[in-house]
């Protein structure tokens, strides 16, 4: 099988499991606003927030590497179902009253959390050095999101977890994708 046609194959197989973790995420977000919203904590709240903008993080890195590594379909993807956790997190900010107005969704590569924008402008650093080094990021930035996520559920109503563990699920589904990456780099 020629080279461009094993590309095509594997960039739609991703395309569906982005699909299929877009649809369960979905779901994760209906149930959430359906749930009568428990009274949470500033300190929840806040970590309701930091994973909103977090998940921007993850999306802003990839379409700023997607730009400089253009022949690299992992980026395009998985920005695509970033998209997908971005609004999943937004609705549960909703659900619990936590105002996320001053973050510019469309404003790539600008973030409220000084720690995320530290973030992102050392991943997006790292990754210009080389394509690998871009999608060793990319492998940082899942294994970072699937802690982080973990931690963020201790102590939370169960449609947050039911939501956080969606989007770990697909995070395991994106780090499987940049491990695949990876290893047809080296």
């Amino acid at each position: 099988m020629n080279t461009k046609t094993q590309d095509r194959r594997n960039f739609l197989a991703k395309a569906m499991l982005s699909v299929t973790g877009g649809v369960a995420l979905l779901s994760g977000v209906a149930q959430a606003k359906t749930v009568n919203a428990t009274e949470l904590t500033q300190e929840q709240k806040d970590k309701l927030f930091f994973i909103y903008e977090e998940e921007k993080v993850a999306r802003d890195v990839y379409i700023t590497l997607g730009k400089l590594y253009p022949n690299e379909n992992t980026f395009a993807s998985i920005q695509l179902s970033e998209q997908r956790h971005i609004d999943s997190a937004q609705g549960l900010c909703e659900t619990y009253g936590v105002d996320i107005s001053s973050v510019d969704e469309e404003s790539v590569g600008n973030f409220v959390l000084p720690v995320l924008q530290e973030l992102y402008d050392s991943c997006v650093s790292m990754g210009s050095e080389s394509l690998l080094s871009a999608l060793q990021v990319g492998k940082l930035i899942e294994e970072t999101d699937i802690q982080d996520l973990e931690d963020a559920m201790v102590g939370m109503p169960s449609d947050v977890v039911s939501v956080y563990s969606s989007l770990q699920e697909g995070s395991f589904s994106h780090l499987d994708a940049f491990n695949t990456a990876i290893a047809q780099q080296s």
